[in-house]
């Protein structure tokens, strides 16, 4: 009898532990003593910080543009201010870019260019400057349509909008280039591309076939109108609008273009010469329309623009800036030949130029006639070549130099690192 009560007592003893048990695993779980009882959920993706997409390239260009030369009194200052006199190696752009996407709809850039030289100074050289910085916000769920806000480039003329670390000519034209100092200036600039498109922009580039990048196929803006890194100087902003389109054709990819911009330029105090007749209020109509074609090199290309328009410019007869007419564009001709994970493009480009540049010293006139030919060679996507011969003849006047009429020969080199 005591036998059989004290299992009894041991079975009673054991249900109760059991049942105890089990009312505490339905409620809070056990928990080891080395970890607290409540730990951190995981992040999700949607929770990433900004930094987590931030995102560090660049680029750099070393060039030496006297190594053949007939005329050292040929130069170009917007092409490229070691082109002539006594210079010899040069920095040309020294590129860092620094870019993240904050949330889905809102992007960030900032660039900075690490040898940009002073104007008018012959001694000073490799000073830094900013070059982009805008925010994007996508206003569509795909971000087909975006609002760009900041100092960014322009939407005006394809070659303006190439990065120069991807354009095959060493320099910009100057019919199309005149039109805006380093491409850029503070805005808001709307810009669509629809989805698929957005694909074969950036393919056009990453794959080597010399693309502008996203600027939209339809795009609308206004800006100050004084160009990047310099100060409003009136109330009345410029206005641009671009609309363009790329399509295939077989193999091929072609794209042509049309855009405009019109507003006020005034001309800053630093610009004007004494003696100089110029407008009561400095401020002068500068409008241009232009179209562009591009035949992308699969493997041969082509790509041609031309522009028309009025702008302040000076003037021999009246010894005066007055707002005269200008016109020009160039076309290039490219064949792109791959070897391995190598390229070579040799390439050809003729130019033409009758006007000013509202920028420069009374701003200045220019006659351009100009024929360049080389080759670039993109030993990988890290390191390329470029050799160029350039043939000029260049009449550029201002008030205090009203006779200089260059021409002359000379031969180019390039070395371009890109880091991504």
């Amino acid at each position: 009898m005591k036998l059989h009560t004290t299992v009894l007592i041991a079975a009673l003893a054991l249900t109760l532990q059991s049942r105890a048990q089990d009312n505490n695993n339905t409620t809070t779980p056990a928990q080891p003593l080395s970890q607290p009882a409540l730990t951190a959920m995981p992040k999700q993706a949607d929770d990433k910080k900004w930094y987590d997409k931030f995102a560090i390239r660049g680029y750099m260009q070393f060039r030496q543009n006297n190594l053949v030369e007939t005329n050292d009194k040929l130069v170009c200052a917007q092409c490229d201010g070691a082109w002539g006199g006594t210079n010899g190696v040069s920095v040309r752009r020294a590129r860092i870019v620094f870019q993240g996407q904050v949330y889905e709809n809102i992007f960030f850039k900032i660039e900075a260019d690490f040898a940009t030289g002073i104007s008018g100074s012959a001694t000073s050289q490799n000073f830094t400057q900013v070059r982009d910085a805008y925010v994007d916000v996508g206003l569509t769920p795909e971000n087909e349509l975006k609002v760009r806000l900041g100092q960014s480039k322009v939407p005006y003329g394809f070659e303006n909008l190439q990065s120069s670390g991807v354009r095959l000519m060493m320099d910009r034209s100057d019919a199309i280039n005149s039109a805006l100092l380093t491409e850029r200036d503070l805005g808001a600039f709307l810009y669509y591309t629809p989805k698929e498109l957005k694909k074969l922009y950036a393919d056009l580039v990453n794959d080597n076939y010399k693309g502008s990048g996203d600027y939209g196929i339809l795009a609308f803006g206004i800006c100050n109108g004084q160009t990047a890194n310099r100060p409003e100087m009136n109330k009345s902003q410029h206005v641009v609008a671009r609309a363009t389109y790329p399509f295939k054709i077989g193999s091929q990819i072609i794209e042509p273009g049309i855009q405009g911009y019109t507003g006020k330029y005034v001309m800053y105090d630093t610009q004007l010469t004494s003696g100089v007749t110029y407008s009561h209020d400095k401020n002068y109509l500068d409008q241009r329309a232009g179209l562009s074609f591009v035949l992308y090199p699969r493997p041969f290309g082509i790509q041609a623009e031309y522009n028309i328009g009025k702008g302040p410019q000076f003037d021999r007869a009246t010894q005066s800036i007055a707002t005269k007419s200008l016109t020009g564009g160039y076309t290039t001709f490219s064949y792109r030949i791959p070897y391995k994970k190598m390229f070579f493009s040799p390439y050809t480009r003729v130019q033409y130029y009758n006007g000013g540049r509202k920028f420069e010293t009374d701003a200045r006139s220019y006659t351009v006639h100009q024929f360049d030919f080389g080759l670039e060679f993109q030993l990988n996507k890290y390191f390329e070549l470029t050799a160029e011969y350039c043939i000029s003849d260049r009449d550029q006047i201002d008030f205090a130099t009203q006779n200089n009429h260059q021409k002359g020969n000379s031969l180019r080199l390039q070395a371009q690192v890109n880091f991504f």
